[in-house]
């Protein structure tokens, strides 16, 4: 059965507060390179996979995934000013407001790509590809940063983490063998298509600045 929209609400606005709250205590607690998970744009993305968890409609996987990502935005400051007495006015700073913006967009993305993982064709193979490729991507980030002498050593337990993650994401939701091979051969382009965007975006706010 379906959950009802009060119970798709509370889900993403508590999921969004616990996420943003226990990502900056994971950051500030665990060891590297475990604790560069909580600091991972596939981590939330993964989170923001709502509509597979959730086994929601369409549209309510896509509101209910941005709502969660605007949320732990804001909750993330507010453990920082809490925790390590960060200025509070972070929460509504202009940085936070693109953060949440970002949030909106992948949501949306994500938010219906989980919904699509639990449904069959195509949309079935790409839903399922989309967390895994954020891992992949994340993980091509890693290995260029591995090589670089000036970045702190262990970046390729990073890779190795992200990659298995990836895979471990389609193991469980591709439903086939098949389909599981299909999805990661979807998620590979994905990926690069994700590194593509994100190096355009990097380079569009630096000029920016």
């Amino acid at each position: 059965m379906r959950p009802g929209d009060r119970t798709v609400a509370l889900a993403s606005v508590a999921g969004g507060f616990l996420l943003g709250f226990l990502d900056f205590c994971w950051i500030n607690w665990l060891p590297y390179p475990i604790a560069e998970l909580g600091n991972s744009t596939a981590t939330w993305a993964v989170a923001a996979f709502f509509g597979y968890w959730a086994r929601s409609g369409r549209l309510r996987s896509a509101l209910g995934a941005a709502v969660l990502l605007v949320v732990a935005v804001p909750s993330y400051y507010l453990a920082a000013a809490l925790l390590q007495g960060d200025d509070l006015a972070m929460l509504w700073a202009p940085s936070s407001l693109v953060w949440m913006l970002f949030g909106v967009l992948a949501g949306v993305v994500f938010g219906t790509g989980g919904t699509w993982a639990r449904g069959a064709g195509w949309r079935q193979v790409v839903g399922t590809a989309l967390p895994a490729a954020v891992f992949f991507e994340e993980a091509a980030r890693f290995a260029g940063k591995a090589t670089d002498p000036n970045y702190p050593p262990g970046a390729w337990w990073n890779v190795a983490i992200d990659l298995a993650l990836g895979l471990l994401i389609v193991v469980l939701t591709g439903g086939s063998h098949r389909r599981r091979a299909l999805a990661v051969a979807v998620a590979v382009p994905l990926a690069g298509a994700i590194l593509v965007s994100f190096a355009v975006a990097g380079g569009t706010f630096s000029s920016a600045g």
